[in-house]
């Protein structure tokens, strides 16, 4: 989404929250550019606090899971040839390009062989690629997503400012390509490692409801909000629930 488009967007809605200034005389004017930019100090108050967090969180997790991310690179290079870390380009806040990091959790070829599994996509909507018994699965692969380690290495990509600790997750570009209006409604906020869906089913959760779950989430998020989606991933972790 262009800048202009964006700033048309948030002017349309402003209007729509405080009325048009040029309706107005000049101390209901006043009034209402009062009105906006304390709405607006509150939004860029709560990203301050949320991006704060997010930088000291995850400096501080890359640290602490040095041993972890150790044992991981070994156990995958002793499974199977090839990269360490996998590389996939996805979209993030407005549209926006970046490549995200995880741990190599499938054989190299694994790209190529997806075509030939489409057919067996388990994912209700389609948008999504899943299935639960994907031949393309390392060993270690199966372990290290049903406990969704590949995923540490994105604590890079939000120290960065590329994605968060909570937010809708990023998807690819070809899934965006299918998206509906509505659907695109997950791109209005910067992605996260972790979301509601993600407590509440996983992969098990159809791709409609998963956006529902998304919109739900940007409607009402805080940074409390964070803090017990954060608290409640620990368990959904350590169960596996809904994991593939």
């Amino acid at each position: 989404m262009s800048t202009a488009s964006e700033q048309r967007r948030r002017q349309a809605a402003l209007i729509k929250r405080y009325g048009n200034p040029a309706a107005l005389g000049a101390r209901a004017r006043t009034r209402m550019w009062l009105k906006r930019a304390a709405w607006v100090g509150v939004v860029r108050g709560s990203y301050l606090v949320k991006r704060l967090f997010d930088i000291a969180a995850s400096a501080v997790l890359l640290v602490l899971l040095l041993p972890v991310f150790a044992m991981v690179v070994l156990a995958i290079r002793l499974e199977s040839p090839g990269p360490i870390l996998f590389r996939q380009t996805r979209v993030g806040r407005w549209g926006r390009l970046f490549t995200m990091w995880k741990f190599r959790s499938m054989y190299v070829d694994a790209e190529a062989r997806k075509a030939a599994l489409m057919a067996q996509n388990e994912m209700a909507g389609g948008v999504i690629f899943k299935m639960k018994n994907d031949p393309r699965v390392t060993k270690v692969g199966r372990f290290i997503r049903k406990t969704s380690i590949d995923e540490l290495p994105q604590l890079w990509n939000v120290l960065r400012g590329e994605m968060s600790l909570v937010g809708p997750r990023p998807p690819v570009p070809a899934e965006v390509d299918e998206y509906s209006l509505s659907d695109r409604r997950r791109l209005e906020v910067i992605p996260g490692i972790t979301c509601i869906w993600q407590i509440s089913g996983r992969s098990e959760i159809p791709f409609e409801q998963q956006v529902e779950l998304d919109v739900q989430y940007i409607e009402s998020q805080s940074f409390w909000t964070d803090l017990k989606i954060l608290l409640k991933t620990v368990p959904a972790l350590l169960l596996g629930t809904g994991a593939y």
